[in-house]
């Protein structure tokens, strides 16, 4: 197979899904307004409810939900074989993850930009809500340790990675002054963004930074992670135009470029796929792909995490609720392009066969490492680009990516413990929410020791525990669909397919952990299991009693949209 083909086809597939499927979406399905007033307006605060230009939103979703799964998900699961993984990206993609991503961005719009964790207790009961809030803290707290870990091997690894890393938060800031402040022409400060950073990328390579063995009595792994939360704690209490939404903005436009740039070496290099289509020398100890496949590759196909940022923080940005079908359909083609990219990397990347096997000996094996190695072969020989700065490149859009994504998990996580706080009869502020959510991550991820291991500890539970909280995301989404009578089947059915291969993986993995005694995973997949049946019980009934109720018409859902004082003041 040549990977030329296999790019077009994929991209293809992916386009058309955006020009065709979402356009039935928006206008059949979730009926998305132009003149309906979106919470950006009517709960503006200048801190986290900020109307914003939709390719501004776009950039903050993509690089918010993308992080590093797209990659190392993809990266590992090609040992079963290129097919499986194309085939569950690109369908999953256009049928799943697009659907899901606008559909949780409409859902909180029309529900004043409240939190995936409310909705549940709206839509499905305080029970529902609670256990969801278990999940939800759990998953975020999963990204954050294990994304802090992956950012700071790879900036030790990569030492040339550092300056462009650092370096693009000093110019999100001075994008975020330059949009909102100067009012400055966007395309010119977005074209001037990249290229600074693109040169950050080549000064970054010219002059690498390695640390020393030991910082303030600290590894440099322990520096960077330290660092790492230090700065995500702060940008998560800023106004968001301040930092993260320009930040978030530029590295979705040098990202993309980054994917362009891989893309446009397959297209003049067109290396082979030397991996085989479906693997049938699986090293020994390797899962069976049914179910382990669709929980491996959960970010690029289908992601619970995308339903917590378009809740979180995207919906109370959108600007025209049309806007929904842009940011957020087409973020999760963005996210789908990534992990096709990380597919073609990771199979076409290497010369022989032979070579492929070596690096994917076992399950688990290949990830970031072979998306950087194999990648920036192809960038080599398709566009002449030196392998050291092919590797940087690839590097910094794997840490920016995920830097971007552990700035919004540490946002969301922050919004979270106040939700149990107000739960509970507690009012927590921001402050001290941000820091109950620093110390807990920064708890686990030194939980195994100095070099900040112990933040993998519950990696393993990711997949699962994201797949399962799409699934739920799904099935609020087709209550407030049932109660309009409007049609919910292609939701349904992806969220049976999804929530059916999610417990079936949890089970199998629960197996896993009672065999090599590891307690600890055994018990969260216990806890996780029965909140998911649960929750999933509630909602069922949640939904037959949707269905039974009397519809609620599309103008009584027009007005239960908005606030009252807005309503009293305003038209809608």
């Amino acid at each position: 197979m040549n990977s030329l083909t296999l790019a077009i086809i994929g991209v293809g597939l992916m386009v058309a899904g955006y020009f065709l499927y979402s356009r039935y979406l928006s206008q059949r399905i979730f009926k998305l307004k132009q003149e309906f007033p979106t919470p950006a307006h009517t709960m503006e605060d200048g801190v986290d409810f900020v109307p914003t230009n939709r390719l501004v939103l776009w950039g903050h979703h993509f690089t918010s939900v993308a992080g590093a799964a797209p990659i190392v998900g993809p990266a590992i699961a090609v040992i079963w074989g290129w097919l499986p993984a194309f085939l569950w990206v690109t369908i999953g993609t256009i049928f799943i993850a697009g659907m899901h991503d606008m559909g949780a961005l409409w859902a909180s719009v029309r529900n004043k930009g409240q939190s995936i964790g409310i909705l549940s207790g709206k839509y499905i009961g305080k029970h529902g809500r609670n256990l969801f809030l278990v999940i939800i803290f759990l998953l975020l707290l999963m990204v954050n340790a294990a994304f802090a870990v992956v950012i700071s091997k790879l900036l030790v690894s990569t030492p040339s990675a550092v300056i462009p890393t650092w370096g693009a938060v000093v110019v999100a800031v001075l994008i975020g002054q330059a949009i909102y402040k100067l009012k400055w022409n966007l395309p010119l400060v977005s074209v001037v963004g990249v290229v600074v950073l693109y040169g950050l990328m080549v000064l970054g390579d010219k002059f690498p930074v390695v640390l020393p063995d030991s910082i303030l009595g600290l590894s440099p792994n322990a520096f960077w992670i330290v660092a790492l939360f230090a700065y995500a704690g702060i940008a998560s209490l800023l106004p968001v135009w301040v930092l993260l939404q320009p930040r978030d903005y530029i590295n979705g436009l040098q990202l993309f470029v980054g994917l362009i740039i891989l893309y446009g070496s397959v297209l003049v290099s067109m290396p082979t796929v030397v991996a085989p289509a479906v693997n049938d020398m699986l090293p020994e100890k390797t899962p069976s792909l049914v179910p382990l496949l669709f929980v491996t590759i959960a970010c690029g196909a289908i992601s619970g995490f995308h339903g917590m940022v378009a809740t979180g923080t995207s919906s109370k940005q959108l600007d025209k609720e049309p806007d929904a079908r842009f940011v957020g359909y087409f973020g999760a083609v963005g996210e789908g392009l990534l992990a096709l990219g990380a597919i073609i990397a990771t199979t076409a990347g290497y010369q022989t066969v032979a070579q492929w096997r070596e690096i994917y000996s076992e399950f688990g094996q290949g990830g970031v490492k072979a998306f950087v190695d194999g990648g920036s072969s192809i960038m080599q020989a398709g566009l002449g680009i030196p392998t050291g700065l092919s590797a940087t490149i690839l590097a910094t859009m794997a840490v920016l990516f995920a830097a971007t994504t552990m700035d919004t998990g540490v946002r969301l996580q922050r919004i979270v413990v106040q939700e149990i706080g107000d739960v509970i009869g507690v009012k927590i502020s921001a402050g001290v929410a941000t820091i109950i959510v620093l110390a807990v991550a920064l708890g686990l991820t030194f939980s195994a020791g100095a070099d900040g291991s112990g933040g993998m500890i519950i990696w393993p539970l990711f997949g699962t525990t994201n797949q399962l909280m799409a699934a739920l995301t799904l099935s609020i989404i087709c209550i407030i669909l049932a109660r309009l009578r409007r049609n919910f089947w292609p939701l349904l059915i992806p969220l049976a397919f999804v929530l059916v291969m999610s417990v079936w993986a949890l089970v199998v993995q629960m197996k896993g952990f009672l065999d090599t005694g590891n307690w600890l995973l055994l018990v969260l997949d216990v806890i996780i299991l029965v909140a998911a049946i649960w929750v999933t019980i509630e909602a069922a009934m949640a939904l037959k009693r949707a269905k039974d109720e009397p519809a609620t018409t599309d103008a009584e859902f027009d007005e239960e949209s908005v606030p009252a004082d807005y309503r009293t003041t305003t038209s809608v």
